[in-house]
């Protein structure tokens, strides 16, 4: 159930993030969609927690599957770069985060 919750935390998150994009850009309503996303990450970060998922886990997968998602997200939908050393980066980053997860075992 733990990781049910990640995914909820890590979905909310990303979506409050993008809409924080558009709402930067003159839609203001979404602002509203902007707070409610990210309270409703951390409450699913705080049920990760409490199904027992250790917190570098949970916050290194979170963190990490994030910024792959919001990057990959924003070149689909605001046409922004995602450059070869960007896809690097995100590699980098999901190994590390997959080294601090067999390490916690």
């Amino acid at each position: 159930m733990a990781w049910l919750y990640l995914a909820g935390a890590i979905l909310t998150e990303v979506t409050a993030t993008l809409c924080l994009r558009s709402a930067a850009r003159g839609r203001r309503s979404l602002y509203a969609v902007v707070v409610a996303g990210y309270l409703a990450a951390f409450a699913f970060l705080s049920l990760t927690l409490a199904a027992g998922l250790p917190l570098g886990v949970a916050y290194g997968v979170w963190a990490a599957v994030g910024v792959a998602l919001t990057a990959v997200a924003s070149r689909v939908l605001f046409e922004e770069p995602l450059t070869p050393v960007m896809a690097a980066g995100i590699a980098l980053i999901a190994g590390g985060v997959l080294l601090v997860e067999l390490g916690s075992a």
